[in-house]
């Protein structure tokens, strides 16, 4: 059996007596001190190991850490050179690096920074798993120090944990990362603070003092690295969790005015010019950050956003990156805009000029951007967000969401490349049959010239604050009418937000 020898910290306030610890919130009491330690990177790593999940609920994930970050596989490469070769040699392109004019550049790569993780104690759980009785890691006085026990067998370099793995990193993934199996050749450890039974809240509050608190990174990447972050009721009375989601609504609200497959690019009024026409950026991302980064722990709040809440029995949140959340949204109007043209709904003739030799193309484009239509205004935008999360939100486990991976955050920061990925996702199919129930909804405005007196009065209610409701509860109101899975959907999103 392995053994570490670690200095005990401790760090407990008496004013912290008074923070409110709720087990229900992943916030129960965690322990007044911590462990500073050094293990060898590789061995870490496999304590750190990929947890084996299971899939028979439909809550699939990707294979790298995902509990609550998710792996980018390149940081770990360039770490990986760093470490090897140092800097700058490490950045030298291929060639400069085979030419001995350059070896001089070459320097160690030293981490000095502490990989901080957390030792998971025999009654937590993840993932309705508890790590075997055989994979836990122990922490013992010893002699005026602090001794850290590992599994039997763990030094070997074949060892894997049984079923959740006993550690789980804080912070420090991408280092930890870098050290694959026989990369290296000596001896290199890392500094470790370890923490025991830190509850999940927690280790998000600190991964958030690490990294966002004090450095004033890209709050929108904080977003992505962090994704528990979306979810916290302590982060959300403070300023920085609406500035977080404010930000990432702008991020895609760029990418559906920019990509080229989105019905709304080079479409959005992104300087809010009087007179330009067309719906504000400020609009879209307050139509955003009410539906798919909408907060979650709110009062009221029934239905999370799909790209912040915790979905399903387990809780966790879409491991997306910006990249993926923006392809999402393209596809989800490319798919309305293609509805459109394809069906040449019975409203469309009545907003806009659309002849029989019309490409579907340019009529489903007339029907979204017209005069008269409501799915170019601010109303039916948010409608159209609104209820296309609660649908998603709630069927994210049949749809296999959680399945849609991609290659490491914007792997790709082509919008395109994973619009096209996510045409081969299970989810594609149900927008599809979302965008042609959705289209048959009589989408004119109250000022289109040929309603009648009472469909004109019924339009009107959907202006002012109290109309964004309306509309949501009509569309879904339309869609729970149909059959299939959308219909089943909207049928049980009425039933949670009580407008059945």
């Amino acid at each position: 059996m392995t053994k570490l020898s670690a200095v005990r910290v401790r760090q407990w306030l008496s004013e912290w007596d008074r923070v409110e610890f709720d087990p229900r919130q992943r916030r129960r009491k965690p322990a007044p001190e911590f462990y500073v330690t050094s293990v060898d990177a590789s061995l870490l790593r496999r304590l750190s190991g990929i947890y084996r999940r299971s899939t028979e609920e439909g809550v699939s994930r990707s294979e790298d850490l995902g509990i609550q970050r998710r792996h980018e596989e390149d940081r770990s490469k360039e770490i990986r050179e760093f470490v090897r070769y140092g800097y700058p040699w490490a950045e030298l392109p291929r060639n400069k690096q085979r030419q001995d004019d350059y070896a001089d550049l070459r320097k160690p790569g030293w981490l000095p920074g502490a990989v901080v993780v957390n030792i998971l104690r025999p009654e937590d759980e993840r993932l309705g798993e508890r790590v075997a009785k055989q994979d836990l890691v122990t922490v013992t006085p010893s002699n005026g120090t602090v001794e850290i026990a590992l599994p039997s067998g763990a030094g070997n370099k074949a060892w894997r944990p049984t079923k959740v793995a006993p550690v789980e990193v804080i912070d420090g993934q991408h280092r930890l990362w870098a050290f694959e199996p026989g990369t290296f050749e000596g001896t290199f450890e890392i500094p470790v603070v370890a923490f025991v039974g830190l509850d999940l809240s927690w280790q998000a509050y600190l991964f958030w003092t690490i990294n966002i608190r004090p450095k004033k990174i890209n709050r929108s990447l904080a977003f992505d690295l962090y994704p528990l972050l979306r979810t916290e009721d302590w982060l959300d009375r403070f300023e920085g969790h609406s500035i977080y989601r404010e930000t990432r609504a702008q991020e895609l609200t760029e990418m559906l005015w920019s990509t080229p497959e989105s019905p709304w690019h080079h479409r959005i009024n992104m300087l809010g010019e009087p007179g330009r026409g067309g719906v504000s950026q400020a609009a879209w991302i307050r139509a955003l950050t009410a539906s798919f980064v909408k907060q979650w722990e709110g009062r009221g709040t029934r239905v999370g956003g799909l790209f912040g809440a915790p979905i399903g029995k387990h809780k966790l949140v879409l491991p997306w990156s910006r990249i993926q959340q923006g392809a999402f949204l393209v596809f989800l109007w490319h798919s309305i805009r293609e509805a459109i043209g394809e069906r040449r709904p019975s409203w469309l003739a009545s907003v806009s000029r659309v002849g029989a030799k019309t490409t579907d193309r340019a009529a489903g484009d007339a029907g979204i951007h017209a005069e008269h239509s409501l799915l170019g205004t601010d109303q039916g935008i948010r409608a159209v967000l609104q209820v296309a999360n609660d649908l998603c939100w709630v069927a994210a486990a049949e749809l296999e969401l959680f399945d849609w991976a991609s290659d490491g955050e914007d792997a790709s920061r082509d919008v395109s490349v994973h619009f096209n990925s996510l045409g081969n996702q299970p989810v594609a199919g149900f927008l599809t049959e979302f965008a042609s129930r959705l289209v048959e909804y009589d989408w004119r405005t109250a000022a289109t010239p040929d309603l009648s007196d009472d469909e004109r009065v019924a339009k009107l209610a959907f202006r002012g604050s109290g109309g964004y409701r309306e509309l949501r509860r009509q569309v879904l109101r339309h869609l729970a009418s149909g059959g299939g899975s959308v219909a089943a959907s909207a049928a049980r999103v009425m039933r949670i937000l009580k407008y059945a």
